[in-house]
């Protein structure tokens, strides 16, 4: 084995794990998710958002949203309602008990990019790093949108 690949296994051991502790950390602490907490920070840009936009900002299947927001609104953290101009749409607004959450919550995960300014050089390494992970690792196949083992 190339010790390069074994110190990115190493790598990715502790990412895996700095990630699950801080999901567990968020369950404890808010009952939240990772997924639920970047819906309400950006929620919290915003005094309402459609649901189509948050989807697409988030790039997710809508039951893996509609699941997490379901979640949100059943603990009063986010309201939904329907569009008035569009009776099919829904518009999402968070709670004041919801920006709490959020203020309270550690700045942590993908969400801190959009929040604290980073070296543009040095974002554009970790992406085309994190594509190379994708190929390398051999994951294309389970990729959004195909089947698994396709």
């Amino acid at each position: 084995m190339q010790l390069q690949a074994l110190s990115v296994t190493v790598a990715w051991v502790r990412l895996q794990r700095a990630v699950d502790a801080f999901e567990a950390d968020l369950k404890a602490r808010h009952g939240i998710t990772a997924l639920q907490l970047d819906v309400l920070r950006i929620l919290g840009e915003r005094p309402q958002l459609p649901l189509a936009a948050l989807r697409k900002a988030l790039v997710m299947h809508p039951a893996t949203l509609g699941q997490a927001i379901d979640g949100l609104r059943r603990k009063d953290l986010c309201q939904v309602r329907r569009n008035p101009d569009d009776r099919r749409a829904r518009d999402i607004a968070i709670t004041p008990e919801g920006a709490r959450i959020v203020s309270e919550a550690p700045l942590a995960g993908p969400v801190r990019l959009r929040e604290i300014n980073h070296d543009p050089a040095r974002l554009d390494r970790l992406a085309a790093a994190m594509e190379d992970a994708i190929d390398l690792f051999g994951l294309e196949p389970w990729l959004e949108g195909r089947k698994s083992g396709e």
